[in-house]
């Protein structure tokens, strides 16, 4: 009997996204966040069926939207070694500010939020 029920190196859980431009949607995750392809599968047509990009522990899963599986917005929250840096790539590839970092009272965390190109919401927070 198989006991490794996942992949090696994956979570038990991966987000699985529904984009639009999923080429640029995988660019912009390697330039704010430092992720790595794992791997990816085009249709003949050269659109993005199916890739898989790491970013520290985490898996995350892209494909082309289309007319079955449309493209929906998300709000995603990562935490990474350093907000500030973080999210002034994010803001230097071009995403919006919804709110710049700052520690709130009650949180040990200090957080950002940006919008994408494709109007989903990123939250990135650093713990204190």
């Amino acid at each position: 009997m198989n006991n490794q029920f996942k992949p090696t190196g994956y979570n038990l859980v991966s987000p699985y996204l529904m984009v639009d431009d999923a080429q640029k949607f995988i660019d912009m995750l390697l330039q704010i966040f430092d992720a790595k392809e794992k791997r990816k599968f085009a249709h003949p047509g050269g659109a993005i069926l199916h890739a898989e990009v790491q970013i520290d522990d985490s898996v995350i899963m892209v494909s082309q939207a289309n007319e079955k599986y449309p493209a929906y917005h998300f709000w995603m929250h990562f935490y990474v070694p350093d907000v500030d840096e973080t999210f002034d790539r994010a803001i230097e590839y071009g995403c919006e500010i919804v709110e710049k970092p700052t520690v709130k009272e009650g949180d040990p965390d200090r957080r950002g939020t940006f919008m994408d190109f494709a109007g989903n919401y990123w939250a990135v927070g650093t713990q204190q």
